[in-house]
């Protein structure tokens, strides 16, 4: 019988982001960054003359993090030791929505922190990336795991099948971001969301 499969993000699910792209905003360019629900589309502002970043300039700043200043992320709690102890049972992918050429990268960075697990780079929905994943491991049974909403729907409509887990572990985004409605349940610790996911993997003894 097929193992089980854990489809996990990485930004602000295994790995603080949000926090650390807002530091590096207001050193490096003096933008104040302010995410109001998730929503990153007026969320950077000018120090110098007040005015909001149109989304044309939000995205290459966006990529230049990535590029330069993956080094600041930090772990969230617990998020290795419960892939370590659900990889015990089950497979494990980070599915992440970064350019393909930010693969190796984005495995070094998880590497430096003791998570080595295949790492799949991803553009847009990822309905059609986990449907795929599905189709390769042809697991007894699957767990989704992202911070978006977007993607849980996505998820939801392509690969209905899945168990979907709605996670922000950034402590300043999560109270104002509401439960995806696409997603079964919403867990924004990992203590909790490792127990909930060894329910939905493991067979009932």
């Amino acid at each position: 019988m097929s193992r089980p499969l854990l489809i996990t993000d990485c930004d602000e699910v295994l790995l603080h982001m949000v926090s650390h792209f807002g530091n590096w905003l207001g050193e490096a360019h003096a933008i104040d960054f302010t995410p109001d629900g998730g929503d990153f589309s007026r969320a950077m502002k000018r120090r110098a003359d007040g005015s909001i970043l149109s989304r044309t300039e939000m995205w290459p700043l966006l990529g230049g993090f990535f590029d330069t200043e993956m080094h600041r992320q930090t772990l969230v709690p617990h998020a290795k030791d419960a892939l370590d102890e659900i990889a015990d049972y089950a497979d494990v992918v980070i599915l992440t929505n970064l350019e393909d050429h930010r693969q190796a990268h984005r495995m070094a960075q998880l590497r430096a922190f003791g998570i080595d697990f295949r790492v799949v780079t991803n553009q847009g929905g990822k309905g059609t990336p986990v449907k795929a994943l599905l189709a390769e491991y042809a697991p007894s049974a699957a767990v989704f795991v992202d911070d978006l909403a977007v993607h849980h729907q996505s998820v939801s409509e392509e690969a209905p099948a899945v168990w979907r887990l709605h996670m922000i572990s950034e402590p300043s985004l999560a109270p104002s971001i509401p439960p995806a409605p696409a997603a079964h349940v919403r867990i924004d610790d990992w203590v909790a969301a490792k127990a909930w996911i060894s329910g939905k993997l493991l067979p009932a003894s």
